[in-house]
């Protein structure tokens, strides 16, 4: 099924993503956003989704975020400004017409009628530390009402300031990629601040659904489907880090 209504989630890492796509699933309404277009890299996406041709491929992303109401989602990391595969395989799409299209074309054209929602985090060391944290003890998320893993004294030991630093820049460009990509398209997205989501969680949902578009007025919205893994060893690091990083600065700023 063609959608009437396309949309997606520009994220990076840590940045709550995950929660506001399980939030949007949860209203029946919103799409099925994921990372649809997130493939290993071995694999195109001809071959990961077993698909004929490009038009096929189409009709399979489509089907894999569409809700019955017509409405497609998906979550979406920044294409790389060059030799994107991923890119390239989209500008393949039917009525593309042609690779060398600006990446907002080619987007557009792959999932119609789009609308973007730019997902950020307010503070960056925060984030990376979060990323960091999640890369070196391997637990993403939490589910609510599980118990949360128990780390012993060694975890503090695996505080790594180069790696929180290059976290902490990487973020920094993939957004800025993104607004790359929003402001070659002349996107104006719906902007959606962590922080903030977290504080205000139903109307967050509410006010997506209203950008999106979608008139229903009634639809059951879930509590947040995963706690927050943030506790005295990820402070103890974001102290630590902003120290370190201002070490030689002659005018501290945090």
């Amino acid at each position: 099924m063609k959608p009437t209504i396309s949309y997606t989630i520009w994220f990076s890492q840590r940045n709550g993503s995950t929660l506001l796509c399980e939030a949007l699933k949860s209203t029946g309404i919103a799409g099925k956003p994921g990372e649809w277009v997130e493939i290993p890299p071995s694999n195109t996406l001809l071959e990961f989704y077993q698909a004929n041709d490009y038009l096929d491929l189409q009709n399979k992303l489509w089907l894999q975020g569409t809700t019955p109401n017509g409405v497609f989602g998906l979550k979406a990391n920044a294409p790389r400004k060059e030799n994107d595969s991923i890119m390239w395989e989209l500008a393949q799409i039917p009525g593309a017409g042609s690779t060398t299209l600006a990446h907002s074309e080619i987007w557009e054209n792959a999932f119609p009628h789009g609308k973007h929602i730019f997902l950020t985090r307010r503070n960056k060391v925060r984030q990376a530390v979060s990323w960091w944290k999640a890369i070196v003890t391997r637990q993403w998320h939490l589910v609510k009402g599980e118990e949360k893993q128990l780390f012993n004294d060694n975890l503090r030991e695996q505080y790594n300031f180069e790696a929180i630093r290059h976290l902490f820049i990487e973020i920094s460009l993939r957004e800025s990629k993104i607004q790359a990509f929003l402001e070659d398209g002349n996107i104006v997205p719906l902007t959606i601040v962590y922080e903030d989501f977290i504080k205000e969680y139903t109307h967050t949902i509410r006010k997506v659904i209203t950008f999106l578009g979608i008139t229903q007025a009634e639809y059951p919205i879930h509590e947040p489907y995963y706690e927050p893994l943030s506790d005295e060893v990820s402070e103890e690091w974001v102290e630590r880090f902003r120290k370190e990083l201002q070490k030689d600065w002659k005018n501290v700023i945090w």
